[in-house]
C-alpha cells in the first residue's frame, strides 16, 4: 500500500496559507520590518507547497519539495522579463499576487525557507501518530 495525503486537509492548509498571507499583509504595519521583508513570499511557498501536496499526493515529500522550489524560483525568474502583455498580467490584483512585479534574491530566500517550512510540517506531522491518521490515508 502506498500512502496518500489527505487532499481535504491539505487544500485547507492550502487556503489557510493564503488567508494568512492575504493577513500579513493586513498587519504589515504591526509586525517588524525584518520579518515583513519575506513573510508574504514564504507563505505563498507554503501555499503552493501544500497545493502541489494536495494535487499529487503520492509524491514523496523531497519530490514535492523540489517541485514546489522549481516553480517558485521560475515565478521569480520570470519576473526579470518585462513585455507589455505579462506587464498588464502584472498590473492586475491576482496577477500581481502570483506572478510578482520584479526580481529579488531575498524572495528566493523566502520561498527556500517557506518550502522548508512546510516540509518539516508534514514531516512532524507524519511522524506524529495522533497526526498521520488525519493527515494521510493509505490507498
Amino acid at each position: 500500500m502506498t500512502t496518500c495525503r489527505n487532499r481535504a486537509l491539505f487544500l485547507l492548509l492550502t487556503i489557510s496559507s493564503i488567508l494568512l498571507g492575504l493577513g500579513s499583509r493586513k498587519m504589515a504595519g504591526y509586525l517588524p520590518d525584518s520579518i515583513n521583508l519575506g513573510l508574504g513570499d514564504a507563505l505563498w511557498a507554503v501555499m503552493v507547497y501544500f497545493l502541489f501536496a494536495a494535487a499529487f499526493c503520492r509524491w514523496s515529500i523531497v519530490r514535492t519539495a523540489l517541485v514546489a522550489l522549481t516553480f517558485c524560483y521560475l515565478i521569480e525568474i520570470s519576473q526579470l522579463y518585462h513585455a507589455p502583455w505579462i506587464d498588464a498580467i502584472r498590473a492586475t490584483r491576482l496577477g500581481g499576487l502570483v506572478l510578482g512585479f520584479g526580481f529579488l534574491w531575498t524572495d528566493i530566500v523566502a520561498y527556500t525557507l517557506g518550502v522548508g517550512s512546510a516540509v518539516l510540517f508534514e514531516s512532524f506531522a507524519y511522524r506524529a501518530s495522533f497526526l498521520r491518521n488525519h493527515l494521510f490515508k493509505d490507498r
